[in-house]
C-alpha cells in the first residue's frame, strides 16, 4: 500500500501523530516554538476527525492555527513581561553596581593602575591612580569585575 494513500485515508490520525511528534521534538529543541505547531497539528487532526475536509483545507487550517497560536503566545508573553512586578532588589545580580559610592581601604597599593580592596568579605581588584596601601578610596565605577576607584579627600 502506498504511504501517501495510507496517510490520506487516516488524515485525522496523521495530523494528531504529527502534532505529538512536534511536541516530542520540543523536548529536544528549546525555544517553545514546536509546542504551538504541535498544538496546531493536533487541533487540525481533531477538526478533521469531526468534520471531514479535504487536504487543501486541512493545510490551510493548520497554517491559520499555527499563526494564531504563535501570535497569541507572542502577544501574551509581551503582555506578561510588560506587566511583571518589579523586584524589591533591582540590582540583585549586579554586584558591582551595588558597590558604587562605597568607601574602602586599599589592602594592596595601586601600582601600574591595579590594586586590591576588601569590601565586606570579598577582595576586589581595583583600577585607579597610583595610591599607597591603607589609602581610603571610593568606588566610582566598574569594568567587568574590576572596580574603578578614586581617593577620598
Amino acid at each position: 500500500m502506498d504511504l501517501i494513500a495510507l496517510i490520506a485515508e487516516n488524515a485525522p490520525w496523521a495530523w494528531i501523530i504529527l502534532g505529538l511528534a512536534l511536541l516530542a521534538l520540543e523536548l529536544l529543541v528549546p525555544g517553545v516554538f514546536m509546542v504551538w505547531l504541535g498544538g496546531a497539528a493536533i487541533l487540525t487532526g481533531l477538526t478533521v476527525l469531526q468534520v471531514g475536509i479535504g487536504w487543501p483545507l486541512q493545510w490551510g487550517l493548520f497554517g491559520v492555527l499555527s499563526l494564531a497560536l504563535v501570535a497569541g503566545w507572542l502577544a501574551y508573553s509581551r503582555y506578561r513581561d510588560a506587566n511583571a512586578p518589579q523586584g524589591t532588589e533591582p540590582q540583585l545580580n549586579a554586584r558591582t553596581t551595588r558597590l558604587l559610592g562605597r568607601e574602602s581601604v586599599l589592602i594592596e597599593p595601586i601600582s601600574d593602575g591595579v590594586g586590591r580592596i576588601r569590601v565586606d568579605d570579598t577582595v576586589w581588584r581595583v583600577s585607579g591612580p597610583e595610591l599607597p596601601e591603607g589609602t581610603t578610596v571610593r568606588i566610582t565605577g566598574a569594568r567587568g569585575a574590576v572596580l574603578e576607584v578614586e581617593p577620598v579627600r
